[in-house]
């Protein structure tokens, strides 16, 4: 710990003016007040103090002292202070990367969560294509990622967060859309014929295959109009009646103005992933890791 005492010592006397109160309140015998006194005079090459017999009175350059001690005294308190909330991590800068997903879906959850729970943290959020996700955390540009499950994840530590069905965008203006049962769920066999909005397999192969994989259980190959990298991008054209698109349920937030979102019969499952590495030592990143698992048990 960084040796105030002479600091202190000179603050008291300053304060008391009286060297045997002074060292009374400080628990000490007046002799070893003076001597930290006079060792402090010498380090500064100045007197502080004049004595006399009733009192002790500070000198132009000891007033000067006085004040600027008080303020040393106080900054480094802080700065002990500060440096126990950062070791544990309730003081420092943490930044999350996620994808569009899960921007609609826990991110504003955990933001603000966080941002409450955590308030001297800087919370970075960063939104990024999937799958750079995995080795922006392994490089350590991001803290922790929220994403879909991917084999490059494979370093990492992971945790499920979200668990969510697909179901179907479609034009307002779609058939299927308008249809008398258009609030009943869609079996995917129904949209055979449809051209298909897909997010390439290069942002996020595991979306990708669920959407293909559920496409040929039905018996059919889906035939892809356009690929693109973001999920508003899909459903962007989606309201422009180009194709229709299979989408995680949260996306329903988007809320553009001519899409239509119905349900999908025996719906697959998608999962989004907390990601971080181990051998992060952000004391901040075991904060935010806490609160999350406290907010989705």
């Amino acid at each position: 710990m960084i040796d105030v005492k002479p600091l202190r010592y000179f603050i008291r006397l300053a304060e008391m003016r009286h060297f045997g109160r002074a060292a009374a309140s400080l628990n000490l015998s007046q002799p070893p007040l003076s001597r930290q006194l006079a060792a402090l005079e010498a380090s500064l090459g100045v007197q502080l103090v004049e004595r006399t017999p009733r009192n002790v009175t500070l000198t132009a350059a000891g007033e000067r002292f006085y004040q600027d001690a008080k303020t040393i005294l106080a900054s480094i308190e802080q700065a002990g202070k500060n440096a126990q909330a950062a070791a544990r991590g309730d003081l420092g800068a943490l930044v999350v990367g996620f994808t569009m997903c899960a921007a609609y879906s826990v991110v504003p959850r955990y933001a603000r969560d966080f941002a409450l729970s955590h308030p001297n943290v800087s919370l970075g959020l960063r939104e990024v294509v999937s799958n750079d996700l995995a080795s922006q955390v392994l490089a350590g540009q991001i803290d922790v990622a929220i994403m879909f499950p991917s084999a490059s994840i494979a370093p990492l530590a992971m945790r499920t967060v979200v668990t969510e069905p697909l179901c179907v965008a479609l034009s307002l203006d779609h058939p299927l859309a308008k249809a008398a049962d258009h609030l009943s769920p869609l079996h995917v066999g129904e949209l055979a014929e449809a051209p298909f909005i897909m997010a390439s397999a290069s942002v996020s192969h595991t979306l990708r295959e669920t959407i293909v994989g559920h496409c040929q259980s039905a018996g059919f190959e889906p035939r892809i109009r356009y690929e693109v990298l973001l999920q508003q991008t899909v459903l962007s054209l989606v309201d422009e009646g180009v194709g229709v698109a299979l989408v995680p349920i949260s996306m329903r937030k988007a809320q553009l103005g001519r899409v239509v979102f119905r349900d999908l019969k025996d719906a697959p499952m998608i999962d989004q992933v907390l990601v971080w590495s181990p051998s992060n030592a952000n004391p901040c990143l075991a904060q935010f890791l806490a609160m999350t698992e406290q907010a989705d048990s």
